[in-house]
């Protein structure tokens, strides 16, 4: 009897338990983000990661989309997708009414800086970066997701506007690519706010599109788009015009940490990969031409620096250029005969570089280097320190996939969550 009645209590507050976790757990508030993209710009993998967004919008407090293109990408391209959106949206709707509206995602398009930041890593406000202050400062119980999809210039000129904001916001970067484009903006704040809470995914994300052993073949290549979303909408009418088809969406790791696993511990297990803290971040600064037995991490920041005449330079006007495999990145006047360019392999390599300037004493020099993994390497004096609260790709050699630092971490979760997006394409036909 007695056994019987224990029975029955332990039961009874076993469900209670459970409901409340559930009840809970359903209380939670949807993540509050921001996205800075550069759509439209140099890799359409931005307008399928948007795809994705949009078909999840439901999961998140969407406050702001911020076009911060490298190339011809503009606000524009944001609206499009959103109005590709709005002829699916009553079938989505269907299914799922908690979805974003087009018109609630248009109100929060903002354009963003046109440009790579000079030397300094700001150069003025844009209506991007003010939203971004704006929104950071709302009176809120949990803080503000900014999401980067590109370069990292609204971001660093709203913390130079409003350095108070930096303990409001969190910051889950896709950098790698994006770090050698927006290297001055990425310098001024790993050096002036290394206090941030930033997950800077150099390589990690790249395990959402490379395939390890364990992908699964009708998902594989261009496999997912003729199972799962081909004929699906106008949406999927549409994705194949972004690598055929195949997936890519390298952005998209930024949404999914927040989709599945703790977003408060980006050291455990989660759709947007495993992290670990970083107390600094690689620097070299090299006061000559390098050779190929100079060597720093992959990822890592490098300044070259030159003497030359004193010049009336402007700081902010790029003098010279620094040409790498057939690329380009601006040098800046730091004044007393210095000029200095700033560079970030996005892998391991050997390489060459050639300084191009109207200046005599610049024109024509010219140097190599190694750049090499894991990131962000051993510590030196250049460095640039950081707080306790940034994260960076895990340099353990077991969780490379094809020489990309930390990619298995994410690689992993592969089937997992394109078969949760393969049932909301079925919501389409």
């Amino acid at each position: 009897m007695i056994k019987n009645i224990f029975k029955s209590t332990f039961f009874s507050w076993l469900t209670i338990f459970v409901f409340h976790t559930q009840m809970l757990a359903q209380q939670q508030p949807k993540p509050r983000i921001i996205v800075s993209t550069d759509i439209g710009g140099t890799d359409p993998d931005d307008n399928q990661s948007m795809i994705h967004l949009m078909m999840y919008s439901d999961l998140f407090q969407i406050e702001g989309l911020i076009s911060s293109p490298f190339g011809k990408g503009r606000k524009k391209d944001l609206l499009n997708m959103i109005d590709l959106y709005e002829k699916d949206f009553s079938k989505l709707k269907k299914q799922n009414r908690k979805l974003s509206s087009p018109d609630a995602l248009r109100a929060v398009c903002k354009q963003g800086e046109l440009d790579s930041a000079p030397y300094s890593g700001f150069r003025k406000n844009t209506e991007g970066s003010d939203w971004i202050v704006k929104c950071a400062k709302k009176k809120a119980k949990q803080p503000l997701w900014v999401l980067v999809w590109g370069g990292l210039e609204d971001l660093a000129q709203a913390l130079h506007d409003s350095p108070e904001i930096e303990s409001k916001i969190r910051v889950y970067w896709i950098g790698g690519p994006n770090k050698k484009w927006s290297i001055n903006a990425y310098s001024y704040i790993a050096e002036n706010h290394p206090n941030l809470w930033m997950i800077e995914s150099n390589a990690t994300y790249r395990g959402w599109f490379m395939e390890d052993e364990n992908a699964p073949k009708n998902m594989s290549g261009s496999g997912f788009y003729e199972n799962f979303i081909r004929g699906q909408g106008e949406m999927g009418a549409d994705f194949v015009n972004y690598y055929k088809g195949h997936i890519k969406m390298g952005d998209t790791p930024s949404l999914a940490y927040l989709m599945k696993g703790n977003s408060n511990d980006p050291t455990g297990e989660s759709w947007g990969g495993t992290y670990k803290p970083i107390a600094y971040s690689s620097r070299h600064i090299f006061e000559r031409n390098t050779t190929k037995l100079d060597s720093f991490p992959a990822y890592g920041v490098v300044e070259w620096r030159f003497k030359g005449q004193n010049r009336s330079i402007p700081a902010d006007l790029a003098c010279f250029t620094l040409e790498i495999q057939k690329q380009e990145w601006p040098g800046f006047y730091l004044g007393n005969g210095m000029y200095c360019v700033r560079y970030s392999s996005k892998k391991p390599e050997i390489s060459s570089y050639i300084i191009h300037s109207k200046i005599k004493e610049l024109d024509g020099q010219k140097g190599e280097y190694s750049s090499t993994a894991p990131w962000p390497g051993k510590p030196n004096k250049d460095d640039y320190k950081l707080g306790k609260n940034w994260y960076g790709d895990l340099p353990n050699p077991v969780y490379f996939l094809d020489g990309q630092q930390g990619a298995k971490t994410l690689s992993k979760h592969r089937k997992a969550y394109l078969s949760d997006w393969a049932k909301r394409w079925e919501w389409l036909k």
